[in-house]
């Protein structure tokens, strides 16, 4: 409940829902029961509350007793108990260091079990004159056939 008075001619049922703290949901199940029916405009045909009956809601919901004339108990909303929510940890992504992680992860990504140190020495083995002016492509490509090839004679001994 923000208020006692009505700050605005009129508000729509989802406003006036939040004014006497209930949800939607549960504003609407109560409408014509403990809450007065909106009026509606007829040109859109859309719900509004105007002042008189922003006060009628705003004083139902402080005195418990309904339009009808029954006691009615609220219940806070569930956001408003109290608990207390851990703020959402934002994911970090996380960007290669040097080019050999970047391709390391390209051959891990082509299925291979690698790390940049075992790429960095097949790189510095097949391009001793550095990787810079080489097509990313080809040097995936050059890393991930030596490093498979090097795992086939291994699996030979």
């Amino acid at each position: 409940m923000s208020e006692n008075k009505p700050s605005k001619s009129i508000v729509s049922v989802s406003e006036m829902a939040r004014m006497v703290g209930l949800s939607r949901q549960r504003f609407h199940q109560l409408r014509g029961t403990t809450f007065p029916e909106p009026d509606y405009d007829p040109k859109t045909k859309r719900p509004y509350y105007n002042a008189e009956k922003q006060q009628v809601c705003l004083d139902v919901r402080q005195r418990n007793c309904g339009i009808d004339g029954k006691p009615i108990l609220f219940y806070a909303r569930r956001n408003d108990v109290g608990v207390v929510r851990k703020p959402h940890k934002k994911k970090t992504v996380k960007t290669p260091n040097s080019k050999f992680d970047q391709i390391a992860d390209a051959i891990k990504a082509l299925g291979m079990k690698t790390d940049s140190g075992k790429v960095g020495e097949v790189i510095n083995n097949l391009f001793p004159n550095g990787i810079e002016n080489s097509d990313e492509a080809e040097v995936i490509r050059s890393v991930f056939l030596q490093l498979k090839q090097s795992e086939n004679d291994n699996a030979g001994d």
